[in-house]
């Protein structure tokens, strides 16, 4: 008999013997397809699923006053950088075994892997990409210096009515990518272990990235009130020929009419690949559960099977983390799947990475708005870090 037919049976005794209900506290983007979900798994298994819609930015909190008495949620969908502080209060139930896990993409993966345990299974994941308006924009850049030119020539033509490039640069998460490219990192890891006390954002390539940056604010291509806003207007109003955005923002630009592409973020040189942020949603265990074993059942056995993540994908389609839904998915999906598969770097789930989001905003402001040395502002922000820590 296959193991699985065993599993099920075995299941299907235990549950004749005490009634078992599993609770998932998601947000409203996730709660419809997991209800429906749940209804099957409970008409094949038997196992009651309650789907508790809860607003996103209220699921950790909440879970980190009932879970440690054993309440509330058996399962939370949320994001990979919850992990290491639900780790650290002993909130989270390792993953023993994923099926398949070989099909999926090792960022997302990552991405919710902790002292070298896995502590959720990643459904979506999504960051930043070049994205580009095929009104201006032919064939996409493939190095920066590519991108300069074209900015400029851009510029030019349009007499300053089309901006040729421009992104939220003052934010760390969209700049990431060129701190990292260089070789910058957050925290040293070792071993599967983050060290909090290894912070590489003032080293040589860190120094370099924002170089990089600071050279596209010199040249008059990125402007001073430059924000997350001001390119999104841009871009929608026909008026930015390139951004650096992710899929989230993608609704709002087919609705504005724009023909866009996706590439990658261009090399910061020649065989210098960027290497943005990006940040993954999952699904994650409450270990002070009663009902722990029978949600890493309905996790592993039902969930994260190809079928109900491509259920899943349809309902709420960001960036899926299994590979061989790719070539399922729409073309522009897929070109910001195959980017930061292969090149993107997942946030650090610590907790220790609160203090960092600040100190190099401001690292950032310092250096390409007040005319601090690079060097001296990057300096400043890992002292800042560390102080934080300490």
């Amino acid at each position: 008999m296959k193991k699985w037919l065993v599993t099920i049976l075995l299941m299907v005794v235990i549950i004749s013997a005490f009634a078992v209900k599993i609770t998932i506290w998601t947000s409203e983007a996730q709660a419809p397809i997991l209800t429906k979900l749940g209804d099957e798994f409970k008409s094949i298994y038997g196992i009651d699923v309650e789907v508790v819609q809860v607003n996103f930015g209220d699921i950790k909190s909440k879970f980190l006053t009932a879970a440690p008495a054993g309440e509330g949620a058996d399962i939370i969908v949320g994001a990979h950088d919850w992990v290491g502080e639900l780790v650290a209060n002993g909130l989270l139930e390792p993953i023993p075994v994923l099926p398949e896990k070989d099909q999926y993409l090792p960022t997302p993966l990552k991405a919710f892997t902790f002292n070298g345990k896995l502590y959720g299974i990643p459904y979506a994941f999504d960051g930043p990409a070049l994205v580009y308006n095929k009104d201006y924009v032919e064939e996409p850049p493939k190095t920066f210096d590519e991108l300069i030119e074209l900015a400029k020539q851009i510029q030019d033509e349009y007499e300053g009515e089309v901006r040729g490039f421009v992104y939220d640069f003052k934010n760390f998460y969209f700049s990431s990518f060129a701190i990292f490219g260089y070789g910058g990192y957050v925290f040293g890891e070792k071993d599967g272990k983050v060290n909090v006390k290894d912070i590489g954002l003032a080293n040589e390539g860190a120094i370099k990235g924002l170089s990089l940056i600071k050279k596209l604010v010199d040249e008059g291509i990125l402007e001073s009130g430059d924000n997350y806003n001001v390119m999104d207007g841009l871009f929608k109003d026909g008026q930015a020929a390139m951004i650096i955005n992710g899929p989230w923002a993608v609704p709002g630009w087919r609705e504005a009419g724009i023909d866009f592409g996706v590439a990658p973020i261009p090399q910061l040189e020649p065989g210098v690949n960027p290497k943005p942020f990006f940040g993954a949603q999952g699904f994650m265990v409450n270990a002070k559960s009663p009902n722990k074993l029978y949600a890493i059942e309905f996790l592993t056995k039902f969930i994260a099977t190809k079928d109900v993540m491509y259920r899943i994908y349809l309902a709420d389609p960001r960036v899926p983390s299994r590979k061989d839904l790719l070539p399922l998915v729409d073309d522009v999906t897929k070109a910001f799947a195959e980017f930061l598969g292969n090149y993107g770097l997942p946030m650090p789930n610590v907790p220790e990475m609160a203090g960092v989001w600040g100190a190099m905003g401001d690292a950032i402001s310092k250096a390409l708005d007040q005319g601090i040395p690079v060097e001296q502002a990057l300096k400043e922000a890992v002292d800042t870090i560390l102080a934080g820590i300490k």
